[in-house]
């Protein structure tokens, strides 16, 4: 009988604590066996990583091998840091994945494992892009926090308009710049991170798709997936991506938040009362609340603090250790289950908007080009035209 830990289960402390030469597998999608993997490291224990859901070959969205690599090596960044001497990477296919300190093992998947079909990638549909991660969340809650909550957002919102919106599968590595403050938490890389993406989109693209929702489930991946679609529209100029601050922070979570919120400002931040409510509603099981520390005490000024709408003009880089010991921001003490399922609900009603939107301005956009080539005008030409005009 082989011993299974599953990394994203895990609190920061107990990561802390995991045996520095255990094997930690990183997955290539669904269905590898852990008794063929320990079968094959002769092994009786292994600690696996989320399953990286696409990007390499036969996935949903394939990538190129060298950005493949990248993705790799930058998920096994803060393992590497930490001491780790086992990085395995398991696939079925025919890249040659290993780098300085990562190795490769290749297997067969389980009878009967479905792999996605690409997006229908129709301009009826916006392809959500949900992007979580696998980061400390204090004492109570588990690395996959971020990632169980933007993946049922994300789902909600599909099943809520099914013909308007698709999704990928949740991504559950994402940017933490903070990495080495709490044991276990990952980084892909901002620039890693960003291009991945990019690469992605430049798939579907290729397919078909012209409307995007990158979808943020964690605070560290906001400004990158705002860089993304930023370089992704000047890229394809036809296409719509659009992007936002975290979840249920909008039009209608956040009235949504001030209504029922328990705790004042400094409250929800991370591992927080929000967050902590999700969990409780989604995955129970993962919430240890006999562990739960409230840190409220943010170093606060007007123009800089921590809330889950950040307030304040100011950008600022600052040492996680100055705010939180425990990794936390914020009163997890005080959520409840009952506000977790109130606010996915408003979160999942949040992100159809959007999705509606996105529509909307493709629509009037495409009318509004539509409209100006019949004319005959372009930037330039409106512009030749004011300079005759004006001698």
């Amino acid at each position: 009988m082989i011993s299974v830990i599953h990394y994203d289960d895990l609190t920061w402390p107990e990561i802390a604590a995991l045996p520095r030469d255990m094997p930690l597998i990183l997955p290539l999608g669904e269905g590898f066996e852990p008794e063929q993997i320990a079968a094959v490291l002769g092994t009786d224990s292994i600690c696996l990583l989320p399953p990286l859901p696409y990007g390499w070959k036969g996935s949903i969205v394939p990538v190129s091998d060298t950005m493949l690599r990248r993705v790799i090596a930058g998920i096994f960044s803060g393992p590497q840091e930490e001491e780790f001497t086992r990085l395995i990477v398991a696939h079925a296919g025919d890249e040659n994945l290993e780098s300085p300190g990562i190795w490769q093992i290749k297997l067969e998947r389980a009878p009967g494992t479905s792999i996605l079909p690409l997006p229908a990638a129709t301009p009826q549909r916006v392809i959500l892009i949900p992007c979580g991660h696998t980061e400390q969340h204090g004492y109570h809650l588990p690395m996959s926090t971020d990632t169980i909550i933007i993946g049922a957002i994300a789902n909600g919102t599909v099943q809520a308009i099914p013909d308007e919106a698709e999704t990928l599968p949740v991504l559950p590595y994402g940017v933490s710049m903070y990495r080495s403050s709490f044991a276990g938490t990952l980084n892909m890389g901002g620039r890693t991170f960003e291009d991945f993406l990019l690469e992605v989109i430049d798939v579907l693209v290729v397919h078909g798709a012209d409307r995007f929702y990158l979808m943020s489930g964690h605070g560290g991946n906001s400004s990158f997936l705002h860089n993304t679609v930023k370089y992704a529209g000047d890229k394809h100029h036809h296409i719509f991506a659009a992007t936002t601050w975290l979840h249920t922070s909008g039009h209608l979570g956040a009235p949504a938040l001030e209504q029922y919120r328990r705790s004042k400002r400094g409250g929800m931040g991370h591992a927080c009362e929000l967050e902590t409510a999700y969990v409780l509603h989604l995955r129970p099981d993962l919430c240890k609340m006999e562990r739960v520390v409230d840190e409220i005490e943010f170093i606060s000024t007007p123009n800089y603090y921590m809330d889950w709408i950040e307030g304040g003009a100011l950008i600022m880089t600052a040492t996680w250790e100055d705010d939180t010991l425990t990794g936390s921001y914020g009163a997890g003490s005080v959520a409840t289950a009952e506000n977790g399922a109130r606010w996915l609900e408003v979160a999942i009603a949040e992100k159809v908007a959007h999705v509606h939107e996105i529509h909307e301005q493709a629509k009037r956009r495409l009318a509004r080009r539509a409209e100006q080539s019949a004319q005959g005008l372009t930037s330039y030409s409106v512009l030749e035209q004011q300079i005759w005009h004006h001698f």
